[in-house]
């Protein structure tokens, strides 16, 4: 799988490597209640219903009514209305039109069943979100209670309420708001209960708390985890004798002032050039390249008049990682210093070659490939496990665009970040702090870097004309020759030759290895001793 480099110089050709709400019961077109007698007595406002019913027909005043009114079934042992209060609030139910009295439209005279208030049911009323997104929310309309506004209940026997003053206009406004309250549903009228009883003097009015709260963020969670690490980790300027560079990150190796970042952060700045490292709380130093590793791109800069009161990050075990495993990235993607995403290991052992955008020759690694959002600037920060361990060096991005930091298609994240493992990144800083000098695994032997799936090939002849394989090399010693083709490296399946050297620098000089390959169709293993080469050249 061929990939660039996600900081500063991204865009140079490599090797290819392989790779239903409740519906509001609606008031009938006509009520018994409807219009109040044409007389002086006192009423009793109703909320107003959606049409204009018919005006009623007088009521009689005084002695036993005419026409056979009350209705059958009224009650007979309610008291009969007294000065002209006919007819009451809340009219008995019937089912058959009284002679002489208005009948709706389309022949229903039918008072309105019962209907359960809204917030009664489950998951029903102020606050429920259980409908699908895109759908319009349940309208609340009509959402009160299938009683007046006295509380009597439709089909109750009547009641002769006792004589009230005229309220006129105020009685209404009354009305309205307790309609107001009920259609309000559960999260109202609760609110309204709340706040009488917190304030005894019969006020409303609810305060809101001034203070929250402490917000306490366990060392587990994604933000206690980034406020351990972020004091630890810094933004890279690097920038070459005439003025060109870019941005990266860095991390705290140690309490000595070493960070580790990529090659490909401070290329740059190797000869000549200027460094520098800026911590989160906006402190800036100098600082100078240790060493670099161009082939495992991997770079130590040590900062000058390092403060004392440095916290290296704690180092975890990228051979432990499993596929799933949740990952927190840090870095300064496009300058936007001390960014964090988060995600999981996508893939281990991911074969990747990648380019410092120098021209010279291109990186491997065998990385760990994770969804957090990588992109250029992230380069050299550190790749966390949910414990704030370091688990890998953010290095390479796969994206679908082309050219690097300053370019007019520079690309972005796609989801597809590779980052050099930590054992193995580890074990390379230590050597350049040491050194400064990177040191190299090898199997003396020359393998094509064409794309291919059948495995790396050892070429006929090496770089500038020499023996493809080296003479007394651990290749040659063991047996192997131009034209094998090797397809294992112990368990691990090799498919091309930029695989096959990204596996090999997973190990370290002197580690036992058993190869795998193929001559003339037939499979051969052999185990050999891995060799050593010092230097980028």
């Amino acid at each position: 799988m061929s990939t660039e480099n996600e900081g500063t110089n991204e865009g140079t050709q490599v090797p290819p490597a392989p790779s239903a709400p409740p519906v509001p019961v609606d008031s009938p077109s006509a009520s018994p209640q409807s219009a109040a007698p044409d007389s002086g007595a006192p009423t009793t406002p109703l909320p107003v219903t959606p049409e204009q019913a018919p005006e009623a027909a007088p009521a009689p005043v005084g002695g036993a009514p005419e026409g056979g009114w009350p209705p059958p079934t009224v009650p007979q042992a309610a008291p009969a209305p007294v000065d002209g209060d006919w007819p009451p609030p809340t009219a008995p139910q019937t089912s058959t039109a009284p002679q002489g009295s208005p009948v709706a439209s389309g022949g229903d005279w039918q008072n309105p069943p019962p209907a359960t208030p809204l917030y009664a049911e489950a998951g029903v009323g102020v606050g429920a979100a259980t409908h699908a997104y895109g759908e319009a929310a349940p309208s609340e309309a009509g959402a009160g209670g299938a009683g007046g506004a006295d509380g009597t209940v439709w089909g109750a026997a009547y009641q002769q309420p006792a004589p009230k003053p005229s309220r006129g206009r105020g009685g209404l406004v009354a009305a309205v708001l307790v309609a107001a309250l009920v259609a309000g549903g559960l999260g109202g009228g609760l609110g309204y209960t709340l706040a009488k009883n917190d304030d005894d003097s019969g006020s409303t009015t609810v305060s809101a708390s001034t203070n929250g709260g402490d917000v306490k963020r366990e060392p587990g969670t994604v933000a206690g985890v980034a406020a351990s690490a972020l004091p630890s980790t810094v933004t890279i300027e690097a920038e070459s004798s005439s003025g060109e560079g870019g941005t990266g990150t860095g991390f705290v190796f140690d309490t000595q002032g070493h960070i580790v970042t990529n090659n490909h952060v401070v290329a740059d700045a190797v000869d000549g050039g200027k460094v520098t490292a800026t911590f989160p709380d906006g402190k800036k130093y100098d600082a100078e390249v240790v060493g670099h590793a161009q082939g495992y791109d991997v770079a130590v800069i040590k900062l000058k008049n390092a403060p004392t009161d440095l916290k290296p990050l704690a180092l975890g075990d990228s051979d432990k990682v499993a596929v799933g495993d949740s990952t927190i990235a840090i870095g300064a993607p496009f300058g936007l210093s001390n960014t964090v995403t988060t995600g999981i290991i996508s893939a281990k052992n991911r074969p990747v070659a990648s380019s410092d955008g120098t021209g010279s020759s291109s990186s491997y690694m065998s990385a760990l490939q994770t969804d957090a959002s990588i992109n250029p600037g992230n380069s050299g920060g550190p790749l966390l496990d949910a414990s704030g361990n370091v688990i890998g060096i953010n290095s390479a991005i796969q994206s679908t665009g082309s050219g690097g930091l300053g370019g007019t298609t520079q690309s972005g994240s796609i989801g597809l970040g590779f980052a050099i493992p930590i054992n193995q990144a580890k074990y390379v800083a230590q050597q350049l702090i040491k050194t400064g000098e990177p040191v190299y695994a090898k199997i003396g032997a020359s393998v094509s870097l064409e794309d291919s799936t059948g495995g790396a090939k050892i070429t006929d002849t090496g770089a500038g004309g020499a023996s493809a394989v080296e003479s007394g090399g651990p290749a040659d010693q063991a047996g192997l020759k131009p034209g094998d083709v090797i397809t294992k490296l112990d368990s691990m399946v090799i498919d091309s030759g930029p695989t096959l050297i990204g596996e090999i620098w997973t190990h370290q000089p002197g580690d036992k290895v058993k190869i795998t390959y193929e001559r003339d169709g037939k499979s051969n293993t052999v185990e050999l001793t891995l060799g050593s080469r010092k230097g980028d050249s």
